[in-house]
């Protein structure tokens, strides 16, 4: 054989293999482009808020479903039962503690998912120290203590134990003690509704709401004064602090501000509407069932949808919107509605 017959060989070889390499190459782009395109889809469905749910049906149903009697305690139990079996089951699953596209390139929904366990951990510390007990001194429901723990569970623990199951145990120790309340015969469980009960639950929400208001106003920056300590002369902090600060959230957290307050809200108008129910007589009597109605309604414009595909920060006058300041805005009106609330309840 040639010298020029080898060479063609050669080259004839050389261009099959690279043809080879050039088809596998074209394989593997286009199954990568077909998981990321899998991934891509799979994110923009589970990337889902749930709605909102009828507090006095699901209350219905599941005291059907367990075949015990409605009672005083009955809709707020239920409600937390519902808002946390949403948490696990909406479209997707839970999230937050997700190790693998597109969940963990997701943020949205998990702060969602935040925003709504904080207030189920709150009435869960509730009920525990204040609702379920007649006074301080006497003896705390064993079943409560388990919801609590089981709630207060790290929310992003993917294994061994991971979050959804010690949720789920939460979920099984509250519907133990909705059935318990609902039967005559076992005297074991009680909620209490009375005033102080109620003050010191909106308390916890107060506060909450006010850090999520500051949070959401400082979008576009403000300056404002140290007023710790102000109204009392003999008040001092373990540090010193400037009299003029400027407050502003980072840039990178607004959409994960705005989520949170979400996922607070769209908890807080299902718990304020089963307070409704399990407290009528006490709102009814100190005259403020208008109020907690009042504060649902300034709540619930929180849920609309939104329809930009990112969270627009435009500055407080200026043309683009800022989706944050109108979200503080509802969540303010609502805070001072609870502050007069409380104040009403505090009354004789």
């Amino acid at each position: 054989m040639s010298a020029l017959e080898n060479l063609k060989n050669t080259l004839s070889d050389t261009h099959e293999t690279l043809a080879t390499t050039s088809n596998i190459g074209k394989g593997l782009s286009a199954v990568a482009l077909a998981i990321l395109t899998v991934i891509g889809i799979t994110g923009y469905i589970w990337d889902h808020e749930p709605g909102t749910f009828n507090v006095a049906a699901t209350t219905q149903a599941l005291t059907n479903q367990h075949q015990v009697a409605q009672v005083t305690g009955s809709a707020t139990i239920a409600t937390m039962i519902q808002m946390a079996d949403t948490l696990l089951h909406k479209r997707g699953g839970y999230l937050t503690n997700d190790i693998i596209p597109p969940s963990t390139w997701m943020d949205n929904v998990p702060n969602w998912e935040f925003g709504v366990i904080v207030q189920i951990r709150d009435m869960a510390r509730t009920l525990r120290n204040n609702m379920s007990r007649s006074q301080s001194q006497s003896m705390e429901d064993e079943g409560l203590v388990t919801t609590e723990n089981q709630f207060y569970f790290d929310n992003d623990t993917w294994l061994l134990p991971e979050t959804e199951a010690e949720y789920e145990k939460g979920i099984a120790s509250l519907e133990d003690y909705l059935i318990r309340l609902g039967d005559p015969n076992h005297g074991s469980a009680q909620f209490y509704a009375r005033a102080d009960n109620l003050r010191i639950w909106l308390g916890e929400v107060e506060t909450r709401l006010g850090s999520l208001s500051q949070h959401l106003s400082a979008s576009v920056g403000k300056r404002q004064l140290d007023t710790s300590l102000a109204g009392e002369t003999a008040a001092r902090q373990s540090t010193e602090t400037r009299a003029d600060i400027e407050v502003k959230t980072p840039w990178t957290e607004l959409d994960d501000v705005f989520y949170q307050a979400r996922g607070t809200t769209w908890a807080l108008i299902h718990l304020l509407q089963a307070v409704e129910v399990d407290f009528h007589d006490v709102l009814q009597k100190k005259n403020a069932l208008i109020s907690m109605q009042q504060i649902i309604r300034e709540l619930e414009p929180t849920q609309d949808t939104l329809w930009s595909p990112f969270i627009l920060n435009g500055s407080g006058l200026g043309v683009v919107a800022n989706h944050s300041l109108i979200m503080a805005s509802h969540i303010s009106r609502a805070n001072a509605a609870i502050i007069d609330l409380r104040r009403l309840l505090e009354e004789g």
